[in-house]
């Protein structure tokens, strides 16, 4: 399948999700109309939707011909929210502190520092909000094999953990603390790393694929495959992000360069160099690639998308 193919279907992909993502947007009124209009900002301000794309795609293989779009939109949303509300936070003054995303201002630039906050906060709410009211309004499903057998408390389950403490929040914490950090040994950065690439970053992959399993009709064997895909995925893409922000340019990234040199953060690059960064990349891919493999999933949209992610220039 041709590069120019895949972009093309990758392309309708997304604006179908965004077309879903829109259904659930908030309304731009009342006294709370501002942080509205910030949160919808931060929400259209474009990107891939690759997080709910691989909860699309991911659903789709496991429900085949029971597919059915009223049981997974609500969910595709909520992680496009979830995913949107760290960015919002990751750009903060307080964090990152960076200007722009995905080519225009980012939302604290536009809104400020405090309704930014704020928008992140409200999407994060939102997120569940409209992830509950998916499973409280959705269609029966199949019973489960896991610690429940309703798969909307599964799946509710997977994203609030992957979400939080144990996942995306506990690894964004790992990497603030390990900014300017002093005293530690080359494997105790090594592993303090290892632990943000596969949180900060990968539990939202992870949860991604797992929820669109989950509501697809897995059973509790194969979703735990799809976590470890989800894994090897996250943390490649986290490793080509660092590569990106020495190798990339500001027109391809839509944001600036240099932000981990400029921020003093340790990256895979740092170190272990460039070229063991590019080796890493493509052990992960083939990791997850075999795994699909075995689960009968070679050469789908989703394994095309993964090649996509990991071997990205912007």
């Amino acid at each position: 399948m041709s590069g120019d193919s895949f972009a093309k279907r990758l392309e309708e992909k997304s604006a179908v999700v965004s077309d879903v993502i829109k259904t659930f947007l908030p309304k731009e009124e009342g006294y709370a109309k501002r942080v509205f209009e910030a949160m919808n900002y931060s929400l259209l301000a474009g990107g891939k939707r690759i997080r709910p794309i691989m909860m699309l795609e991911s659903y789709r293989l496991f429900a085949g011909d029971k597919f059915d779009e009223s049981i997974i939109n609500p969910f595709l949303a909520a992680i496009e929210m979830i995913h949107t509300y760290s960015l919002v936070h990751d750009d903060l003054p307080a964090m990152d502190n960076d200007e722009y995303r995905r080519g225009r201002k980012t939302t604290h630039a536009v809104y400020g520092a405090g309704m930014a906050t704020l928008a992140g906060d409200g999407l994060l709410n939102y997120a569940f909000e409209t992830a509950i009211g998916g499973a409280i309004n959705g269609k029966g499903c199949s019973d489960y094999d896991g610690e429940t057998s309703n798969r909307y408390l599964a799946a509710l389950s997977i994203l609030a953990n992957k979400a939080g403490i144990y996942g995306m929040v506990g690894g964004q914490c790992a990497d603030i603390m390990a900014e300017n950090a002093t005293g530690l040994s080359d494997k105790e950065m090594r592993d303090v790393l290892s632990y943000i690439d596969e949180n900060k970053t990968g539990a939202l992959i992870e949860s991604s694929l797992m929820i669109g399993a989950v509501l697809g009709g897995a059973d509790k064997e194969k979703v735990e495959k799809m976590e470890r895909i989800g894994s090897s995925v996250g943390i490649a893409f986290q490793i080509q992000d660092d590569i990106l922000d020495i190798e990339g340019t500001l027109e391809e990234l839509g944001k600036p360069i240099g932000s981990d040199e400029k921020n003093k953060k340790s990256t895979y690059v740092s170190l272990y160099g460039m070229e063991n960064a590019k080796a890493k990349v493509k052990e992960l891919s083939d990791q997850a690639s075999g795994f699909l493999k075995d689960m009968g999933f070679e050469g789908s949209f989703l394994d095309e998308l993964f090649q996509y992610m990991i071997y990205r220039k912007k």
